[in-house]
């Protein structure tokens, strides 16, 4: 294979990476939303007959689960941020008062991937020799870190609350036909419809997810729809602990 071959199915590689982890932040804040608001919905509603009492919860929790889920992706990158920003200062700090250690740790990492000799000194004192590159090997070599991008985190946080609110539409929308104005359905039906619905879309996120990862897609699917059934046995086991059934 040419080099020019060899780039493009590098950058393919890294365009699906990149593709994949959009679509697993996705799935995480659908999963999120949904899960959670089939639990509160199925639990409202088998303790009230007032659809209105319903899906004021549900969009309550929506939107609350939505804002909190995005505060908490940011906030987290922040964290991160913080974090590796102290680590570099002590990098650069330990670099500049105790150079000879620091070199030390440089040929020993080396030395691990299989260097040696002449070979391992040259590796070494090209790295040395320009303290940014030192610290950079530093950071990602000993520490294992990288450094955190801030506008990729917010935009991470944007789609994993956006996904929230998606999620959430699929046990929410039952409920809003079985209101009075609407009256397609009875309470009794829309909590049947609202659960099958979600049941499938979380069969189905399972299924995509392992096609992008490994695994059976039947496994991962029957994963996730269990998560979902369980909400299911919660929010109307809980109903039905502290309410009267429909």
């Amino acid at each position: 294979m040419e080099k020019s071959d060899r780039l493009k199915a590098h950058e393919l590689d890294l365009e699906r990476h990149a593709r994949g982890g959009v679509i697993g932040r996705v799935i995480l804040g659908g999963q999120d939303g949904l899960v959670n608001v089939l639990g509160v919905l199925l639990g409202v509603a088998t303790a009230t007959s007032d659809p209105r009492v319903v899906v004021i919860a549900g969009v309550a929790a929506a939107v609350t689960e939505s804002v909190s889920m995005l505060a908490v992706a940011y906030t987290s990158a922040r964290a991160d941020e913080d974090f590796y920003r102290a680590q570099l200062e002590r990098e650069e700090r330990e670099i500049r008062e105790m150079p000879e250690i620091e070199r030390e740790e440089v040929r020993h990492i080396y030395f691990k991937k299989g260097f040696r000799g002449e070979e391992l000194e040259r590796v070494v004192a090209q790295i040395t020799s320009d303290p940014a590159i030192w610290r950079d090997v530093m950071m990602r070599e000993e520490l294992g870190l990288e450094e955190v991008k801030m506008g990729a985190a917010r935009r991470d946080a944007l789609i994993v609350g956006a996904s929230v609110i998606t999620g959430s539409i699929f046990p929410l929308m039952p409920f809003l036909v079985a209101l009075p104005r609407v009256g397609w359905f009875d309470l009794r039906t829309a909590m049947e419809l609202s659960s099958g619905m979600s049941l499938a879309a979380l069969f189905s996120a399972g299924w995509l997810k392992a096609g992008l990862t490994t695994g059976s897609r039947w496994m991962s699917g029957f994963e996730m729809a269990v998560v979902g059934g369980v909400a299911c046995l919660i929010g109307y086991g809980i109903g039905r602990l502290l309410g009267v059934a429909v």
